[in-house]
């Protein structure tokens, strides 16, 4: 496996301490180095903090900055942070109106994010939302929630703006747990994930093989299918993705995101493919965003989200932002 990189061991460490020098204008390292945050906070306002494992690049760091994240905490490849890093962030984010976590729905996360709130709830007013956009777990059967994928990023970047105008803590929770059913997402894969210190792949597929359904932590997915052209491929994530929502307006935010290994031209030709899909069932697709935001390392693949939002949301999403992995100004 050819990588660029020292060790597999220090890689994570090597990687944030460039990311954090490439973009000092919006980030620094809080203490010990345990989370990385806003260079500049603001005094009073609600701390929006996310994290997760490394692997998911630019997700969660390039997102911190003006309107989205005030802080972040990376643990090992496709390894939640420790307690202590979330605890850190939140003494490190905290103005004093309280901090909101943004935790994507797996296990590992959940357990170690709640765990983090205990520890600091008595200096800290916290509340903590949960990301569970993607379609795959449900469908699966496996008895739990969604899983936190892509559309991640749209809840960070609505509540981020959110909390910019000065919204309280409760306000901005009971914003994001109702976004919650309104974001969904479903992923392909025409190759497996290679993990640097396992060295092999989290699945392999055959030459005429892609697998739909796929996780953002290499895991398979629901059904293993013969290869096709684009329009095929992305019909199947669109349908599959309207199939199993219940919406009340016809106003969208369509998001394809490259998994690691896709590139922009695929990606794009994927979106206008969605694009055509969306219009035969009669949805506007009022905003769009193509690009590669939530990865699974180095995954040839990508994935499709859908946002039903309304035109306070669409207001929001086009607020100002100023992030390493995000950047506009309305």
């Amino acid at each position: 496996m050819k990588k660029f990189m020292n060790t597999a061991e220090t890689m994570v460490a090597e990687s944030i301490e460039g990311f954090v020098r490439a973009h000092q204008e919006f980030v620094v390292f809080g203490a010990d180095r345990k989370c990385i945050r806003r260079r500049e906070l603001v005094p009073g306002k609600v701390a929006i903090i996310s994290g997760g494992g490394a692997g998911h690049e630019p997700m969660h760091i390039g997102f911190i900055g003006r309107g989205m994240l005030d802080a972040a905490c990376v643990g090992y490849i496709f390894t939640s942070p420790t307690p202590s890093q979330i605890v850190s962030a939140i003494e490190e984010a905290d103005t004093g109106a309280g901090c909101l976590l943004v935790v994507k729905n797996y296990d590992g996360d959940v357990m170690n994010f709640e765990m983090a709130s205990e520890m600091a709830s008595d200096r800290h007013k916290i509340e903590i939302v949960l990301a569970c956009d993607d379609i795959e777990t449900t469908r699966a059967g496996d008895g739990r929630a969604r899983r936190g994928v892509a559309g991640t990023l749209i809840t960070e970047k609505l509540l981020g703006a959110a909390a910019e105008q000065g919204r309280s803590l409760s306000e901005l929770k009971a914003f994001g747990d109702n976004l919650a059913s309104r974001i969904r997402s479903m992923g392909v894969a025409l190759t497996g994930v290679a993990v640097p210190d396992t060295q092999r792949t989290t699945f392999a597929l055959g030459p005429n093989e892609v697998e739909m359904g796929v996780g953002i932590h290499g895991e398979p997915g629901h059904s293993r299918e013969r290869f096709s052209n684009a329009d095929t491929i992305v019909r199947y994530l669109s349908e599959t993705i309207l199939n199993d929502t219940s919406r009340s307006t016809d106003r969208a935010l369509l998001l394809v995101n490259g998994l690691g290994g896709t590139p922009p031209a695929e990606l794009y030709l994927a979106y206008n493919s969605a694009l055509r899909i969306m219009s035969e069932y009669g949805l506007r697709v009022e905003r769009s965003l193509v690009g590669t935001y939530a990865t699974s390392l180095d995954m040839q693949g990508l994935s499709i989200t859908l946002a039903f939002l309304t035109d306070e949301e669409l207001s929001l999403w086009d607020s100002p932002v100023a992030t390493a992995a995000l950047r506009w100004r309305c």
